[in-house]
């Protein structure tokens, strides 16, 4: 059985029964109903040994009450209660005359009758002599009778009849007394002592103890219920390396409520990203790419979808003392116009600019956002050559990942290049600086004070079906607790900006 089931179905039983359980037993069964349980029943051999010193001679005479050769007597003590959970009128009591209930006492015969206990004294009228209740005898069956009568008692009213026996003409055992009569839309029954749990409550009791125990057994044990959108499979990201981290946390997160989807990872780059899921991605929706921006020409066939604004920044070696470069020193350090640190105000070092390699989503966001859409074009070395040989004049080198770029930019002095602001921050030997006086944040960002960030966007080849681990994995990212990841790692999910409009493919002029 599907423990998802299990775990739904058992409380909807358990709440089922306990309703038809209340029902039951306060609606249909205890609607309306006399109750009456012997209290005692002793034998007693005098006057002197009776439980209650006294009381005969107060005891109303029933059956042959000049028979002074009463045999074997004994004392028995009946409880008559309302039971139920409504009142019982006169006009409830189904018997033909004045008379409501019957007490029988097999084999025993009424020498003496007396009302000990009302809860209420008022029904004390309705029990007085001539009122109906009276003794008498079924010589036939050998039974004593005492006659009740038609009793009106709210809910919980009881008496008690106290009675003194005598062995009828059969020989043996006393069988129990018991009350006789009908009531209409109720019955008349046995009851107990209300000091211990009756058998249907400890039924009752005992059944939801094991839906807590199978419930507790399954959430210990069994295997996690599907949760709305997940999608078990294999699912392989490819594509940025800048937004890297963000993806791998998200999935992490994704697993943790869908353990049965499997994520395996190629972040090389968008434009190589956006390369294999053109040649591999067609009928194959076990494949998207991660890119930071638009895609370029030559893919009609891949379909975007924007996922979030990514902030990025511009890094330099830590030993530079220049923490904030305006948008124009930034395009003249990486178009070639400034070769060394002190013409801003920093050490006599030379400029070594690294750049992120073609076809970098990152490097493609640096240069339409801070360069105006110009390309960077100048002489280029290896960063090792660069760090080695430390040549005069100003440098540069290409890198093709983020973690290349960070960690060339902390090993050569004088290094200036960019990244996203997330991976920047923890990276030791880099400086993040600020660029026209505004911090690399989101706030900054959403006030378009800061210039550097971009959207990162997942492309699939066609479309996905609807239900494939790709399409739940992305309304995760939009909809779910993924946009929380998002939002960890600086960013912000698109579906949350005040313009939707700024998360559009389209590159800016």
């Amino acid at each position: 059985m599907d423990s998802y089931l299990v775990q739904i179905g058992l409380p909807v039983i358990a709440l089922v029964v306990s309703l038809v359980a209340f029902l039951w037993e306060f609606v249909v069964i205890r609607r309306k109903r006399l109750g009456y349980r012997v209290q005692m029943d002793t034998p007693v051999t005098g006057e002197i040994e009776s439980v209650f010193p006294g009381v005969l001679e107060q005891l109303q005479p029933g059956g042959n009450a000049a028979d002074k050769n009463l045999q074997d007597l004994s004392i028995v003590l009946i409880r008559v209660e309302n039971d139920g959970v409504t009142s019982i009128d006169s006009d409830d009591y189904a018997m033909p005359d004045d008379t409501g209930l019957h007490l029988h006492f097999p084999n025993r015969r009424v020498a003496g009758m007396a009302v000990t206990e009302l809860s209420d004294t008022v029904l004390g009228d309705y029990l007085e002599p001539g009122r109906g209740i009276a003794a008498r005898a079924d010589e036939t069956h050998d039974i004593g009778i005492i006659d009740l009568p038609k009793v009106p008692m709210n809910r919980r009213d009881h008496y008690k009849i106290l009675a003194i026996l005598a062995r009828g003409a059969t020989a043996g055992d006393y069988p129990e007394p018991t009350l006789h009569g009908k009531l209409k839309g109720g019955r008349v029954r046995t009851t107990q002592s209300r000091t211990g749990l009756t058998r249907n409550m400890l039924a009752f009791i005992g059944f939801l103890v094991i839906v807590i125990v199978v419930q507790f057994g399954i959430a210990l044990f069994g295997s996690n219920p599907p949760v709305q959108g997940c999608v078990p499979g294999q699912l392989t990201l490819v594509g940025s390396s800048a937004f890297e981290p963000v993806i791998r946390d998200a999935a992490t997160e994704y697993r943790k409520t869908c353990p049965a989807a499997n994520f395996a990872y190629a972040f090389e780059g968008s434009e190589r990203g956006l390369a294999t899921v053109d040649k591999q991605g067609h009928g194959n929706p076990d494949l998207l790419a991660i890119t930071d921006g638009p895609k370029s020409v030559g893919y009609p066939d891949l379909r975007q979808r924007p996922l979030a604004m990514a902030v990025f920044s511009v890094i330099v070696h830590s030993d530079p003392v220049v923490r904030d470069l305006s948008t124009r020193q930034i395009q003249d350090l990486f178009e070639g116009r400034i070769t060394n640190w002190k013409t801003l105000g920093g050490p006599d070092l030379p400029v070594r600019l690294v750049n992120r390699a073609f076809g970098s989503g990152t490097r493609e966001t640096f240069q339409q956002r801070l360069l105006g859409g110009r390309s960077v074009t100048l002489p280029e070395d290896t960063c090792r050559a660069l760090q080695v040989t430390n040549p005069p004049g100003v440098h540069a080198c290409e890198v093709p990942l983020t973690g290349d770029m960070l960690e060339a930019v902390a090993a050569i002095p004088g290094a200036v290049g960019y990244s996203s602001y997330q991976e920047a921050a923890g990276y030791r030997g880099v400086t993040a600086v600020t660029i026209d006086g505004h911090a690399p944040t989101r706030d900054e960002v959403l006030a378009h004070d800061y210039a550097f960030w971009g959207v990162e966007y997942a492309y699939s080849n066609g479309e996905l079906p609807p239900d494939s681990l790709a399409a739940a994995f992305l309304r995760f990212l939009t909809d779910g607790a993924g946009k929380d990841v998002i939002r960890t790692h600086g960013g912000t999910p698109c579906g949350e900006l005040a313009d939707p409009a700024e998360c559009s493919p389209v590159r800016p002029s």
